[in-house]
């Protein structure tokens, strides 16, 4: 283990051989550390970083603050250092940089690397190792970015990589759904939803997922959550993929197969099916899906029609 650690993901921490590290307790000089490792494949101008962190519009003071916060932090991670070539923290008169061979070990750092590894496979293609990574690489996400930081880089950093840790958790889903992890697959689905409850995608998920665990009363109630979640947060309804999903579930005709494309709403089975369902229950299918279809096409014409009209 590392002796500096330094944790970005919720509250700003930095330890060191697993004590607080004393001297960086300043919002700023947190600010500063964190902006550095953030963006740390390159150096950044002193200018630059002062307007960026302080915003003031003069530069002798910004400047100021600038280098009383570098010379906390450098104060600070010095007396951890074994070598002035592991500071991690490289500084001259113009430029300041995070050093890439200092051996600090950064939550954020480790959190991207798994989610680049990642790129290009699909969720249930995930060899154990890699699933394995990714559970360990979402733990990592106790919080947003800087909790508490509002700066503009930090508002756009938070929103990017809330964004991986959203991807991470939907190929997790998807690997679950297709490895019989069903229970595993819905604590990920949980974990969407504290952070978006409207996010319709994760609802339908989770509605096949309950489904394939034999609860199908436990699928269709997720669907009202989602039925509510859509009308309190976006005053919307549910899309046709929604519906005709928990009508299959209501027919009890949903197999849990993915249709070709990568998307997830279950295929009626094939035709040389073992296990083809009720022929009156298929029809009966057939008939709700098509009343939900003329409904939303109904109600898609008034709302052009309306339009038109003013």
């Amino acid at each position: 283990m590392n002796a500096i650690q330094v944790r970005l993901f919720g509250k700003f921490q930095i330890r060191f051989n697993g004590a607080e590290l004393i001297g960086i307790e300043g919002r700023k000089t947190q600010e500063l550390l964190a902006y550095l490792m953030i963006y740390r494949s390159r150096a950044h101008a002193r200018e630059v970083l002062a307007e960026t962190l302080w915003g003031e519009p003069h530069r002798a003071q910004t400047r100021k603050y600038l280098r009383q916060a570098l010379w906390q932090v450098q104060t600070a991670l010095e007396r951890c250092a074994v070598a002035d070539s592991n500071l991690p923290l490289v500084a001259d008169p113009d430029w300041v940089q995070f050093n890439p061979v200092s051996s600090v070990w950064l939550d954020v750092a480790q959190f991207e690397d798994v989610y680049a590894r990642s790129q290009g496979v699909a969720g249930a293609a995930l060899e154990t190792p890699a699933v394995e990574g990714m559970s360990q690489a979402v733990e990592l996400y106790t919080g947003d970015l800087l909790e508490g930081c509002y700066q503009d880089w930090c508002i756009f950093e938070r929103e990017r990589l809330q964004n991986m840790y959203l991807a991470m958790l939907d190929k997790l889903i998807d690997w679950c759904q297709a490895h019989a992890e069903y229970e595993v697959g819905l604590g990920y689905g949980e974990q969407i939803l504290r952070y978006d409850r409207a996010r319709e995608r994760t609802h339908r998920r989770m509605m096949r997922l309950y489904y394939l665990a034999g609860d199908r009363t436990s699928a269709l109630r997720q669907y009202e959550q989602l039925v509510r979640a859509l009308r309190e947060e976006l005053s919307v309804k549910p899309s046709r993929r929604s519906l005709l999903l928990v009508e299959q579930i209501r027919a009890d005709t949903f197999d849990g197969t993915p249709p070709s494309g990568g998307a997830s709403i279950g295929n009626p089975p094939p035709a040389h099916s073992q296990h083809q369902p009720d022929p009156r229950a298929h029809l009966r299918h057939l008939h709700e899906s098509l009343s939900v279809m003329q409904r939303q096409i109904r109600q898609e014409l008034e709302a052009i029609e309306l339009t038109l009209a003013e």
